[in-house]
């Protein structure tokens, strides 16, 4: 169900990024201007909402908002490290939606630098405004996209069912298979797995 009171000032940006406490895989971020008048009422933290839920969501938010997504690879998240490479991820949906926001609420305790309009944190900012909650859905049907296709490169480690996320069943393929190149070397247990399997010369 929708947040009760979930609302949005038209011309301010909601930011959200998926993906970040993932062991495989990319982020992505977003961000969403919603027009006046725009219905809230199928919008929700992404993690309220059921697939198809979110899937119809974003088409929605695709068809009547002005939304950016981008894609932080996993070589951006081994070099920046996962906050700021979720800032720039951030930074650049700001910087590349077609009509400059007058601000932007970013969800978490946490700002981007190098920004094109006065961002502010929001922590559970996706519970609380209806554009951080639209930006959390459009990023969240974005990666578990991408999961999907990564599963499909690499079958076994089931990308998506959990779409990278440390559940047993990720961690129980993780120890048989070992980590993939769709993996984050250098998020534990993947690392340790990776060190493991070359000390017992697997790798």
């Amino acid at each position: 169900m929708p947040y009760v009171g979930l609302t949005f000032e038209p011309g301010i940006a909601g930011c959200d990024e998926a993906g970040r406490g993932a062991l495989a895989g990319p982020m992505a971020c977003a961000a969403v201007v919603l027009p006046s008048g725009f219905d809230v009422t199928p919008i929700a933290d992404s993690k309220t909402l059921s697939p198809q839920a979110r899937r119809d969501a974003a088409t929605v938010i695709k068809r009547q908002a002005v939304w950016s997504v981008q894609v932080v690879t996993i070589q951006e998240i081994e070099a920046l490290n996962v906050l700021w490479a979720s800032m720039e991820g951030m930074a650049r949906a700001l910087r590349t939606l077609s009509v400059r926001p007058c601000s932007a609420l970013i969800d978490g305790p946490h700002v981007p630098p190098i920004v094109p309009c006065p961002c502010f944190p929001l922590v559970r900012g996706d519970a609380k405004n209806a554009a951080v909650a639209a930006a959390s859905i459009l990023a969240k049907v974005t990666r578990d996209e991408i999961m999907v296709g990564l599963d499909a490169e690499h079958p076994g480690y089931g990308f998506a069912t959990h779409f990278g996320y440390g559940t047993p069943e990720h961690l129980e393929a993780l120890e048989r298979l070992g980590p993939s190149p769709a993996h984050r070397a250098t998020f534990a247990p993947v690392a340790r797995l990776g060190q493991l399997r070359l000390d017992l010369g697997a790798v």
